[in-house]
């Protein structure tokens, strides 16, 4: 970065090729060699989609995710999407550790400011999912929404796997159908995420990316979070189901739908081509 002008490959090849806390190594060995804050740094040398992807994958995942719940409660309007992606997608653990590490950071309760922001069945389930610990069947049920909400709150994939199956065999139906009958806005799309989830995360996130970059234009921040979110987790499995699903494969399809140094991140970060 010093002097004229910036290697942006170097700095992309560099920070795509370390995982989160090798990253995290890195930005302390800066500071203790060069007296400066690394992010900082990056952020005056880079800019636009590339910048906020560099800067995703320098920060630490719960920082990343309660940040991102944060602003989505705390920008102008709430961004329901990215309460739903995370909410629906983390493990139990993951979501006690958000709710802690939120409070630390904000001294505020995520609860409380999901609350202060949503309403109806909606607010429900969500809080029902930051509590991470809801029995399921402990409630008399009012509207089938309800109900929805009540048995999708529990936790278990493996319990909710056994629920849709279940449900099919009782009513004939598969349990999204009923979903997009009985419910909508909001609603419907958290009710489906979480049904999403407890069958596949990896085809939740596949199905998620498709949606981020089909069709005209692309909701690059959507397609930063997921690959930056899910890059040591699940992202082969997610390749592996992308092509599986849209016939296509998931380098190829960011490689149309990007451009200069932020596609070359990217792709990077997909680290192959299933075509």
């Amino acid at each position: 970065m010093k002097g004229l002008g910036t290697d942006e490959d170097a700095i992309l090849q560099l920070l795509t090729a370390r995982t989160n806390l090798q990253r995290q190594e890195i930005k302390e060995s800066y500071k203790t060699l060069f007296g400066k804050d690394l992010v900082d740094d990056l952020k005056g040398e880079l800019g636009g989609k590339f910048e906020t992807l560099i800067v995703a994958l320098m920060t630490p995942p719960l920082a990343y995710d309660v940040t991102a719940l944060r602003n989505a409660i705390k920008g102008a309007g709430t961004y329901e999407k990215v309460l739903i992606e995370i909410l629906a997608s983390r493990t139990a653990n993951q979501v006690k550790d958000i709710v802690a590490a939120y409070r630390q950071e904000y001294d505020a309760s995520l609860e409380e400011d999901v609350c202060g922001d949503t309403s109806g069945h909606f607010q429900r389930l969500l809080v029902i999912l930051l509590q991470a610990l809801f029995k399921a069947g402990e409630e008399k049920f009012g509207t089938d929404e309800q109900a929805f909400v009540t048995m999708l709150g529990n936790r278990s994939a493996a319990h909710l796997r056994k629920v849709f199956d279940a449900y099919m065999k009782i009513s004939g139906y598969e349990i999204e159908e009923s979903i997009k009958r009985e419910t909508s806005g909001n609603l419907e799309e958290l009710l489906l995420a979480v049904v999403k989830c407890a069958r596949s995360v990896p085809v939740y996130f596949a199905e998620t990316l498709y949606t981020a970059m089909k069709g005209a234009g692309t909701d690059d921040d959507t397609l930063i979070r997921v690959m930056v979110t899910r890059s040591e987790v699940d992202l082969m499995d997610i390749r592996k189901d992308f092509r599986r699903l849209f016939s296509g494969s998931l380098h190829s399809m960011i490689k149309g739908d990007t451009s200069g140094d932020y596609r070359k991140a990217l792709l990077l970060l997909c680290a192959g081509d299933d075509e």
